[in-house]
């Protein structure tokens, strides 16, 4: 359906022709060497949520309290070149970027070894997708669908309601409550299936452990988390 917010983000890609973040240069928004300068989330990494640290195996926080997702892996650290492209995607209307983004995700999840049935995107609120036109976790889940030969279930996981944005500085208990039953799944489309969890940035894990709870609720076989970049 073509919307007011879809034919906005036309009109201005067409009166401003892409241009890399990381150098500027003219035709894409990044280039091959300004790809090569991101910042890959590489280990030593906790095992199951993907926290830095100096040793293998799970961090003390998943030892205690072991989110609902099997495992979080993500390609890049949020900083720099990074999160300008997370925000462009996000917050500038830039949809265009999804496909590039789509496709060093999809390499991330090919070097990770991920393997799964279906891709989902984390959902969003119904306010929030109106007031921004587009879900920037579901743009990426196409892209990466696409490359890995992936069925994508945009529906597959829905919100309840409208949770504020999660805040690093707050408790783990808050940042848990905020999005506790904030998510339902349909069981048709994840019963019995490894489902791969999309989303743009993991900040706590809190939201991609509501959803992969909310999953295997509805009879997921596993939950594997999957972000274009976390905060470190």
């Amino acid at each position: 359906m073509v919307t007011a917010a879809s034919l906005g983000r036309a009109a201005l890609e067409l009166l401003f022709p892409s241009r890399c973040l990381g150098c500027g240069r003219s035709g894409t928004f990044l280039c091959d060497p300004c790809a090569q300068r991101l910042t890959p989330a590489l280990p030593p990494r906790c095992a199951r949520c993907w926290e830095p640290r100096s040793l293998a195996g799970e961090c003390l926080s998943c030892q205690l309290r072991p989110p609902a997702f099997d495992a979080l892996r993500t390609a890049f650290v949020y900083d720099g070149l990074a999160r300008d492209l997370v925000q462009t995607l996000k917050y500038r209307g830039q949809t265009a970027l999804a496909e590039r983004m789509g496709r060093l995700l999809a390499q991330a999840a090919c070097r990770s070894g991920l393997h799964a049935d279906v891709a989902v995107p984390v959902p969003l609120s119904g306010l929030r997708k109106r007031t921004r036109g587009y879900n920037q976790a579901e743009a990426l889940a196409r892209t990466l669908g696409r490359a890995l030969a992936l069925p994508v279930e945009p529906k597959a996981l829905v919100r309840l309601r409208h949770t504020a944005p999660q805040a690093r500085g707050a408790g783990a208990e808050a940042r848990r409550a905020n999005v506790a039953g904030a998510f339902r799944a349909g069981a048709d489309a994840v019963a019995g299936r490894s489902v791969l969890l999309v989303d743009d940035v993991a900040t706590t894990g809190a939201t991609l452990s509501a959803c992969a709870s909310a999953l295997k609720e509805a009879g997921a076989a596993s939950v594997w988390a999957l972000t274009f970049a976390r905060e470190d």
